[in-house]
Formats: C-alpha cells, structure tokens, sequence
C-alpha cells in the first residue's frame, strides 16, 4: 500500500527555493548581504534604543518628577497623558521611517542577493 502526496504549486516552489548550507555560507560570506546587515544595523539599532529610552521615560518621569508631569497643559489635559499620547506617534513614526528606509534601501539589496543566486 503506497501513499502519493500531491504538493499544492506554492508549496512545489517553496520547496524547490530552499537554500542548502553552502549556499546559505556564500550569500552570508557576500558583500551584499554584508553590506544588507549592516544598513538594517545601523538603523535598527538606534530606533530600538530610542524607543525604549522613550518608552521608560514616562514611568520614570512619573515616578521621579510628579509635579513636572502633573502640569496642566490643556484644560484638564496634563503633561503625563500628552507624552503618553504622543508615545503612539513616535511608534507610528519610526514605524514609517522603517518602511521607508526598507523600500529604498533594505528591499533592493535583498532583491539584488536574491537574484545573485538565481532566485525568483
């Protein structure tokens, strides 16, 4: 008794993109891929220190100035509830600089390993 499995297309071509060791080793070893590493580095690394920097701030801004934080600003509006609202923006933010900067610069490089190696 014999089992036959059919693989749907998208599963076939995934199938067939899979990467062996030595070709993992040489796109690793390239200059682009390199070069891909260390542009998302550069800009992820300062983005994720900002943010929880930012993020912590208000806690502690909280914690260690009240009176500061408790300034009303507008109306009833004090400085505390503004910097937590404005914590969605500067997430939104770098949210967009990120797609951004991966458009213009992060996509192409992988599209340029990707077809190095033959890809689709």
């Amino acid at each position: 008794m014999g089992v036959h499995v059919e693989m749907s297309s998208s599963s076939a071509q995934q199938a067939e993109q899979k990467i062996t060791r030595t070709e993992w080793a040489k796109i690793a070893q390239s200059e682009d891929f390199k070069t891909l590493v260390s542009a998302k580095a550069r800009f992820l690394i300062p983005a994720i220190i900002f943010s929880v920097i930012y993020y912590f701030s208000l806690p502690l801004s909280v914690g260690y100035l009240p009176g500061l934080m408790k300034t009303k600003i507008i109306g009833p509006i004090n400085l505390a509830y503004l910097f937590a609202l404005s914590q969605f923006f500067v997430a939104w933010f770098i949210a967009y600089l990120y797609a951004r900067i991966a458009g213009n610069t992060f996509d192409p490089l992988a599209e340029k390993i990707k077809n190095s190696r033959g890809g689709n």
